[in-house]
């Protein structure tokens, strides 16, 4: 149900879209629908909240798993990045829509992406913190900076273009680590993997 909103929500629009024609389009009825799903801005907050939860999942276990902010960082990253592959119908159907969605849905949109946002922060500090970043760098407007770009993604992004999304994921690891990483951290790169990993030149 959900694939098939996102396929008509994208060739005509949030409004343009009834749910009749969702059920008709998906092989169910009314009563399936208004099973799941309360009204279509349920549908459309649905559709947003697969990916933000995702994300947060993902920065979570990057939290609880690893000891070094820079490591953090990483994960936190390639999994931001990796979200553009992974829900790009939603991701595009809810920037388009987004302004349709009422004030309780929206509110419920603006806590977890709050949520995002506030790890984001709390791992640059950290890093700022144990040394490993660069403590010049204001904190929220790194974090702001960082979300920014990755976020640009959904609009160039294509399956079929020249990098995969995993390649990406270490471009993007590359960029935002050669900027927050201190001289000296850049340095001790080579007694760190996960930097090594992502190919990080080091003069």
């Amino acid at each position: 149900m959900i694939e098939t909103s996102l396929t008509l929500f994208e060739q005509h629009g949030f409004h343009g879209v009834s749910v009749n024609e969702i059920v008709k389009e998906c092989g169910t009825s009314k009563g399936g629908f208004y099973h799941h799903f309360s009204s279509k801005d349920e549908l459309l907050f649905v559709i947003h909240d697969y990916f933000i939860s995702y994300v947060l999942t993902k920065a979570q276990e990057a939290i609880s798993a690893s000891a070094h902010p820079t490591e953090k960082m990483q994960k936190i990253i390639q999994s931001f990045v990796k979200v553009f592959d992974l829900y790009k119908p939603h991701i595009s159907v809810f920037y388009q829509e987004s302004i349709y969605l009422k004030p309780p849905y929206v509110e419920a949109i603006k806590k977890k992406r709050q949520m995002y946002k506030e790890i984001i922060f709390s791992v640059i500090q950290e890093g700022i913190d144990k040394g490993e970043f660069r403590s010049e760098l204001p904190v929220e407007i790194t974090g702001m900076s960082i979300l920014g770009m990755v976020n640009w993604s959904y609009k160039w992004y294509k399956r079929d273009g020249g990098k995969t999304i995993e390649e990406i994921g270490e471009i993007y690891v590359d960029l935002i680590l050669q900027a927050l990483l201190t001289d000296k951290q850049k340095k001790d790169a080579i007694t760190q993997p996960y930097l090594l990993k992502n190919q990080m030149v080091v003069d």
